[in-house]
């Protein structure tokens, strides 16, 4: 195989010698004519390079080959214009930038990865890791299988960043080879999808799989490395300019296609909803259900559908009865609903009490002090050990709500159950913010990089505040937020898994104990809530020791992936809406139900 390469290279080295001199390069310099109508299949759709059709008729007949829920780009289109003129129903014009890096003049960073490494796929549990990944950012999943088998495919390459801790995936990257895939006469490369896990720590994951993959294609005697990014993916095109790309003026076109909609329909009414109703909102229009958006910024909406018409704020709908809201409503009360319910709960303390909490610091490890009323975290304080720790949080918690909770805090991690129509759909560990030290910047700066990120990643919805809270958990650590911490050093810089305040989901959905989705079944009936999101501090997702925290009458439905949370939601509004085979397969008395 090395030898079918050797003029694609020496033509490689031809043109970044001419462009080294100042000179500009022939259009062919004898390696041949590319591949006519060259296509490549990616898994997650099809690359069509353009520059290799003569016509735009063909480009569009091959465009409507799209398989379902693929994503199909004609990539290097110059004359976008002739191209849409020819099915302008059919197919629309991307709206990214194409940028370029000119691989001979390059220059790798002597900078390594700190906390992570970059490697090729190696495994089936890798491909499966790249397709979590490529759920958790909106993307469209490859088969696993797919990748797997192109693992050492020399036209496609498939790089992953993996955690040095905990060996997990945490960033992916595809690269295409021109000089195989068509006998691009230019010998360039392109980069796709490139993710990385948003609730990933370690900074600069992005850009070592990027360098790594043109440090590939470099040594492989390739011109170039072009990639396309959306047009206001500002932060994306700040990092490849650092890394020296440069705009470069060719087109991708797209089918129109469910996928595709939100790029070609233009501005609709929904431009201002969150995660949390947006997901819902695409799932009923995916199903062919009528949507009013009532209050975009409220995440409030009407879903219509077979005379039957339904308004919710995001998971909160009108089969939540006032009853249920006020009582989750009221942490006090959900405590005392779900312990008749035989569900444990943590020991209370009386907040207006001195005594008893210097009696409850003496007896359990730590205090938590939250409001009786609240959300997203607003006024916890968790891992209280003194009295004037625990005064101070009372303060604090007293200006959310003026009553107030002083619990027992129950070692263990924050398990969220989504429960609806009183089966459990989604369970997942909540974990607290914590940053990755690199021995080079200050905490302030980690902690600021990871709240972008984890913005970006979840629309604006989870970001790590810098205050009083976490300074404190800061100061625990033996840290300030100005002080620079040692390289591979884990802080964590808050005591609350709040997804809001910058903490972590990850699914455990196919490893929680059956007590554990008991206790949460028991919980939403005794509310009586018909969605829900239960949170329990437990030892272990496997295990059936675990304490009540609370009851959530508006849970996130977003982040869960790859759990069906919006179809399940919608099922319960919509049942007939479901594909028939998901609705034979929920019967009490089909195969296989229990």
């Amino acid at each position: 195989m090395a030898s079918d390469i050797r003029p694609v290279r020496a033509k490689a080295h031809r043109l970044k010698r001419l462009r080294h001199e100042g000179l500009k390069p022939p259009v062919r310099t004898g390696v041949g004519a590319p591949q006519p109508n060259a296509v490549l299949d990616c898994g997650w759709g099809r690359l069509l390079f353009a520059q290799t059709f003569k016509a735009a008729p063909p480009l569009v007949e091959a465009l409507r080959a799209e398989g379902p829920d693929r994503r199909d780009i004609a990539f290097y289109v110059r004359n976008p214009h002739v191209l849409l003129a020819s099915a302008p129903q059919e197919v629309f014009l991307d709206p990214s930038h194409t940028y370029r890096l000119d691989l001979a003049t390059y220059r790798a960073s002597r900078r390594q990865p700190r906390g992570f490494t970059v490697r090729r796929l190696t495994s089936e549990a890798d491909a499966e890791a790249v397709n979590e990944i490529y759920a958790k950012r909106r993307m469209v999943q490859a088969p696993a299988d797919f990748l797997w088998r192109h693992r050492d495919d020399r036209t496609l390459t498939y790089l992953v960043a993996e955690d040095s801790v905990t060996g997990l995936v945490i960033g992916t990257v595809t690269g295409v080879n021109h000089a195989r895939a068509f006998d691009d006469p230019e010998c360039g490369s392109s980069l796709w999808c490139l993710a990385v896990d948003p609730q990933a720590t370690q900074p600069g994951i992005g850009e070592a799989l990027v360098r790594r993959l043109a440090e590939h294609f470099a040594t492989q005697g390739l011109a170039y490395m072009d990639l396309s990014v959306m047009h206001d993916n500002l932060q994306a095109i700040a990092l490849y300019e650092k890394l020296g790309f440069r705009r470069v003026y060719f087109f991708g076109v797209k089918r129109k296609n469910p996928i595709n909609e939100v790029l070609f329909v233009g501005p609709t009414d929904d431009l201002d909803l969150n995660p949390y109703a947006r997901i819902i909102v695409d799932e009923a229009r995916r199903r062919g259900i009528h949507t009013d958006i009532i209050d975009a910024e409220g995440g409030l909406f009407r879903l219509s559908w077979g005379g039957r018409s339904v308004r919710c704020r995001e998971s909160l709908s009108e089969l939540t009865s006032a009853v249920a809201l006020s009582i989750c409503d009221d942490k006090r009360m959900t405590r005392r609903i779900v312990d008749a319910a035989g569900v444990r709960v943590p020991a209370r303390i009386a907040a207006d009490e001195p005594a008893a909490i210097r009696a409850a610091l003496k007896k359990y490890p730590a205090l938590v002090v939250k409001p009786a009323r609240g959300e997203q975290g607003q006024g916890v304080a968790v891992g209280l050990t003194t009295v004037k720790d625990v005064e101070a949080a009372l303060e604090r918690a007293r200006q959310i709500c003026s009553e107030v909770l002083v619990e027992e805090q129950v070692e263990g991690e924050d398990l969220r159950l989504v429960v609806i129509d009183y089966k459990v759909v989604a369970c997942a560990l909540r974990r607290p913010p914590r940053v990755f030290g690199d021995g080079r910047s200050t905490l302030r700066a980690l902690i600021e990089h990871q709240s972008r990120r984890r913005e970006a990643a979840t629309g604006g919805e989870s970001r790590i505040p810098l205050d009083a809270e976490t300074e404190r958990a800061l100061a625990e650590a033996g840290y300030g937020l100005d002080d620079i911490a040692p390289e591979g050093t884990e802080i964590m810089v808050r005591k609350a898994a709040n997804l809001h305040l910058g903490g972590t989901i990850h699914d455990v959905t196919e490893e929680v104990h059956p007590e554990l989705i008991r206790a949460a079944v028991a919980a939403a009936r005794a509310i009586d809530i018909p969605v829900t999101g239960i949170d329990l501090m437990v030892k272990s997702p496997r295990e059936p020791h675990y304490a009540f925290i609370e009851a959530n009458e508006r849970p996130g439905l977003a982040n869960h992936e790859p759990q069906p949370t919006a179809e399940r939601f919608i099922d319960l509004l919509f049942p007939l809406s479901a594909p028939a085979a998901s609705r034979i397969a929920g019967r009490p008395d089909a195969p296989g139900a229990a």
